[in-house]
């Protein structure tokens, strides 16, 4: 699977819930207030911007906020939320399109950076960003921790959610770090529709080693937006990264 095959029209038309899941308030609301913070005073860019989940109330905040994405139909989605002039989007791959200007703050968030499927790819990601940086700016990426400790012994899948109409599992390949989740939603008939990515999941230390290989320094970790504790037991963490001042 190729992300430009993923997030198709039909993805980018069933992306957004407004109210609910990634979009409630409890989860949006801390994800928004901690990036404006980061940012200050200066300009934010967000590498997959999709549909503007977060870049649009982060701009409604105040920062003002440009975006990189390889897909047009989540762009235009996005389009119908904020026109070109509020948040400039640039069509390209998050690991090598460059916007203009510099930044203080670059920001992933919700696993995206795991969209990309080697680890040179992902050692890209952080080279583009530092070069989009201000000297003491920031990299932000919110990632899930992988469930392996979940996996009984000979299966290679793991279900992260169930409920109602409902069921989210992911399928591990331990050898290549690949996972290809896969989200299943069902009515009261025998039908049901599927929508899978491809990811390549990253422990928190391999990717403190990316950091450190393209400049930057690992400033915090947190469990989540609102900064609690990250523990071996964090399903997810919030890492800011940050390219040292000049002397």
């Amino acid at each position: 699977m190729q992300q430009e095959d993923v997030w198709d029209v039909n993805a980018a038309q069933r992306y957004d819930t407004p109210g609910t899941g990634m979009f409630a308030p409890e989860v949006l609301g801390p994800t928004v207030e901690r990036l404006a913070e980061l940012a200050g005073d200066g300009e934010a860019l967000e590498f997959a911007v999709g549909t503007g989940r977060v870049a649009v109330p982060l701009a409604e905040r105040g920062v003002p906020v440009t975006g990189i994405e390889l897909s047009p139909p989540m762009i235009d989605q996005l389009r119908t939320k904020a026109d070109e002039a509020t948040i400039p989007v640039i069509v390209g791959d998050m690991a090598t399109a460059v916007a203009p200007g510099k930044y203080s703050l670059v920001y992933l968030v919700y696993n995206t950076i795991s969209n990309l499927l080697t680890q040179a790819e992902q050692v890209a990601c952080f080279r583009n960003a530092a070069r989009h940086l201000t000297p003491g700016g920031r990299f932000v990426i919110e990632l899930w921790v992988p469930e392996l400790r979940k996996l009984p012994p000979g299966q290679q899948a793991t279900v992260w959610h169930s409920e109602p109409g409902y069921i989210g599992l992911d399928t591990y390949d331990v050898l290549r770090q690949h996972v290809v989740s896969h989200h299943f939603t069902f009515g009261e008939g025998t039908q049901a529709q599927v929508f899978r990515s491809p990811h390549r999941y990253i422990w928190p230390a391999e990717l403190d080693l990316m950091a450190q290989l393209t400049g930057f320094e690992l400033e915090t970790r947190h469990a989540d937006w609102a900064g609690a504790d990250f523990t071996a037991e964090s399903r997810s963490h919030v890492s800011v990264y940050r390219i040292p001042p000049r002397q």
